[in-house]
């Protein structure tokens, strides 16, 4: 995502989530912060039809929001996305990725548990409506020097 896109994006988020939309300063607050956030967007045809956002604090990433427009879903759009946050995240050296989901959004929670997050907690009426959101976490796995056995721990 780049801050041109920004304008199209945040008309997106008004059409998607038009209780919990974010302020359109939010979307350039957040694209400034490149040392920790990733936005992505997903374009088909030259129009941007998803869009993405990670923020990483190792050792934790978070995505922030995820969406696609109803009418590319079930296209492998969502998917595509959110195999470039997780790749964004092993990068950043995270050792998990945890995000929030509504409840009442099955579609979104089958993608997730479809790439191995599992729900972790519920935060009660977290939407803005009154919806629960599930917590949901990915752990991710490094092979690290700092994880291996030194030669004096061996037997």
């Amino acid at each position: 995502m780049e801050a041109g896109d920004i304008s199209v994006v945040h008309a997106l988020e008004l059409r998607l989530f038009p209780v919990d939309a974010w302020p359109l300063q939010m979307f350039h607050d957040e694209l400034a912060q490149t040392e920790t956030r990733r936005y992505l967007v997903a374009e088909l045809h030259g129009q941007i039809v998803g869009y993405a956002g990670l923020m990483c604090i190792e050792p934790v990433s978070d995505v922030q929001t995820m969406a696609v427009v109803p009418e590319q879903e079930g296209r492998g759009i969502g998917s595509a996305l959110l195999t470039e946050l997780i790749a964004e995240s092993r990068r950043r050296r995270a050792e998990d990725v945890l995000l929030e989901v509504r409840a009442d959004n099955p579609r979104a929670q089958q993608l997730y548990r479809r790439f191995g997050f599992e729900q972790i907690h519920i935060r009660p009426r977290y939407y803005r409506d009154g919806v629960d959101a599930l917590i949901m976490r990915l752990p991710l796995y490094h092979e690290s020097p700092s994880h291996q056995p030194r030669e004096a721990d061996r037997p």
